[in-house]
């Protein structure tokens, strides 16, 4: 039998990214699994590197991403109804795949629940998709979930 005792699903605050926290909130609730939402703060230094910056790039304040980030997920508990499930939430700094990857390991989920689609654009094209290299490098099953067609 399958056992899911922690669900993980990471979340860009996007609205590509709602119904795979909805999906994982579900799963989370049917086996009676805890449900950890995880936002990762971009390292800029990882998305934009030097060498293709002409000046240099200022860097945000780190302690207000984080912040933000908590205060964004919170929001998104609030909005979507998902207190009764208690959720725990976790910020992370750095790369999106490889923390969503360290995180599943570090947490021991037994399932991460995340959309095909995050906010993209350039970092999309340097690093591939999120969600690929989290298919490929988790260390637990991946449900991939698609927004719904507009």
């Amino acid at each position: 039998m399958i056992t899911i005792r922690r669900i993980l699903v990471p979340t860009d605050l996007s609205s590509n990214a709602t119904p795979a926290v909805r999906y994982g909130a579900e799963l989370a609730e049917k086996f009676g699994a805890e449900l950890v939402l995880l936002s990762v703060v971009n390292d800029l230094a990882l998305i934009i590197p030097d060498a293709v910056m002409p000046t240099p790039v200022a860097i945000p304040d780190l302690d207000g991403l984080i912040a933000a980030a908590k205060t964004g997920v919170s929001n998104l508990i609030g909005e979507l109804g998902l207190g009764r499930l208690n959720p725990k939430i976790e910020v992370r700094i750095g790369s999106p795949a490889t923390e969503i990857v360290a995180a599943a390991g570090d947490l021991k989920a037994d399932l991460v629940c995340l959309g095909t689609h995050g906010r993209g654009g350039l970092a999309h094209l340097l690093l591939g998709s999120v969600a690929e290299q989290v298919v490929r490098h988790a260390p637990c099953p991946v449900l991939t979930v698609r927004p719904p067609k507009a």
